[in-house]
């Protein structure tokens, strides 16, 4: 069964500045200084990078970001923990969505 995700695809990520390289290099640029070090460690900001990687369901960045927090020494707890919250966050997101559609209702029912 062929797949729309190739995970060799994430090594050609660079090819992304082939069409459009000045937007490519500042996007690499500012994506390096994000994950410097800094108020956060490395190993804090991977596992911000693997909780939204499964939020917004990229499966490059889930690969990647699994095998950076492991590099970085992260373990699997810390890891299907930092999953968990993403999916606590992106969950209460589209519940307290429903906060409007609550009150609209009551607005006209009531």
């Amino acid at each position: 069964m062929k797949s729309y995700f190739n995970p060799k695809d994430l090594a050609d990520f660079g090819t992304i500045g082939d069409f459009q390289k000045p937007l490519a290099d500042k996007f690499f640029d500012y994506y390096g200084e994000v994950f410097k070090e800094g108020a956060l460690t490395q190993r804090e900001k991977s596992l911000i990078a693997l909780a939204v990687a499964h939020a917004v369901q990229c499966p490059y960045c889930m690969d990647a970001y699994t095998e950076d927090c492991l590099t970085k020494g992260a373990d699997e707890e810390m890891m299907m923990e930092a999953v968990h919250v993403a999916a606590a966050i992106k969950g209460g997101a589209t519940l307290v969505n429903s906060v409007a559609m609550v009150n609209e209702v009551k607005k006209r029912t009531m």
